[in-house]
């Protein structure tokens, strides 16, 4: 187990914070996922150990036309701070626009840009994975959030996978390049694109940036297949990343964060729930979304998909299994899970994978993106309001 885990930080100069700077004493970061990572989910998420949150992400162009359901995306749950935003931008202009947005109306902390989305809505228009490529407009992007930011305090980190896939690696060039301009952490999620979520995840390759970003000083915190405390400790072990990011690990398991905290501490006991406990945790998160959302109908239809992942590995009958997966009101779910009989936590079922386990496919790319890295490039603008 390590023997001492630095704390990670946060340099944030608008005077919120004492010393400038936030200090998380647990340096595990939750990972922004399209339709989950709510402020509720958050909240969740926060109550259980999480060091930093990140909102979904978003479309910076989606922010400067002020799109309702992209404001809702962004809302910081009761007492979140650092208030953390992941914005997905294909032009530097936009960006600067939406991050002084962000920053004039003081609704943001910290600044995380999304380099790493493999889903083909985001790659096919030249965003997300397949940015990188592109050098200068990489660093143009990079550049000018940094700029926008710096006006208001804000820090910018970057997120990034490992390249477009096996032939083409950008991270390594795409992190110093970030580095170089003034980001505050490089966080890689250790595949390809193309891989999306399949098989294991190359955590060479985390140890590989932490040595060839060393002489920076910019910290790397390390992404993919942290599904227990245990996860989380080896990984930094065997890479020396200076934290976590946690994804598809904390999916219907967010006491994940719990276990990640015990860990690190150097604590063998995991801190793993009984049924009993998983119940309450997700009586919790139902009237969270409630309050999220205003309306409770919504709130469990959200609620819905996280069903199957929280209730993985316990022994529970069919039917309620089946009820639970389209409850349709607080008193239905409260009234189905005093069904439940207790258990312990299946250790073996519950610490697998879960959440994406799709098979690798050719990266979705804009007609001739790969021919020159160093093109100049205009893209299509993404308007949707969520990037993933």
């Amino acid at each position: 187990m390590l023997t001492q885990v630095k704390p990670l930080r946060l340099p944030i100069s608008n005077g919120n914070f004492v010393n400038n700077e936030v200090v998380l004493d647990t340096p595990v970061v939750l990972a922004p996922m399209a339709g989950i990572t709510n402020s509720a989910f958050r909240t969740l998420c926060r109550e259980q150990g999480a060091g930093l949150f990140v909102s979904e992400m978003v479309t910076a162009r989606a922010l400067i036309e002020r799109r309702e359901e992209t404001f809702r995306l962004i809302k910081p749950g009761v007492g979140e701070t650092p208030r953390s935003i992941q914005l997905y931008a294909v032009d530097p202009n936009v960006v600067g626009k939406a991050i002084d947005l962000l920053g004039a109306e003081n609704l943001a902390d910290h600044i995380d840009l999304n380099f790493g989305c493999p889903v083909p809505k985001v790659t096919k228009r030249g965003g997300g994975a397949a940015l990188p490529y592109k050098r200068r407009l990489f660093s143009s992007i990079v550049e000018a959030s940094v700029k926008a930011a710096s006006k208001y305090g804000m820090p910018v980190t970057v997120k990034m996978r490992v390249g477009i896939d096996h032939e083409n690696h950008t991270y390594r060039e795409a992190a110093m390049s970030a580095a170089d301009l003034g980001v505050a952490w490089v966080a890689l999620h250790a595949r390809t694109a193309a891989q999306l979520y399949e098989g294991k995840s190359d955590w060479s390759k985390i140890a590989d940036l932490v040595e060839h970003l060393a002489p920076t000083g910019v910290p790397v915190l390390g992404n993919g297949d942290i599904w227990s405390g245990d996860d989380g400790v080896t990984m930094m072990e065997q890479t020396g990343c200076a934290g976590v990011v946690v994804g598809r690990g904390c999916l219907g398991r967010p006491w994940l964060f719990a276990d990640l905290v015990s860990a690190f501490a150097g604590d063998n006991n995991r801190s793993n729930p009984t049924l009993f406990e998983v119940r309450a945790i997700m009586l919790r998160h139902a009237q969270l979304l409630i309050t999220y959302f205003e309306n409770e109908d919504r709130a469990m239809r959200d609620l819905r998909k996280h069903m199957a992942w929280y209730l993985k590995g316990f022994r529970v009958p069919r039917e309620v299994r089946s009820s639970l997966g389209m409850v349709a009101s607080l008193q239905e779910m409260q009234d189905l899970l005093s069904n439940l009989e207790e258990q312990p936590y299946p250790t073996e079922v519950g610490d697998a994978p879960r959440g994406r386990t799709s098979h690798g496919r050719p990266v979705s790319l804009p007609d001739g993106w790969l021919k020159d890295p160093d093109e100049l490039v205009s893209i299509t603008i993404d308007d949707s309001v969520s990037g993933g």
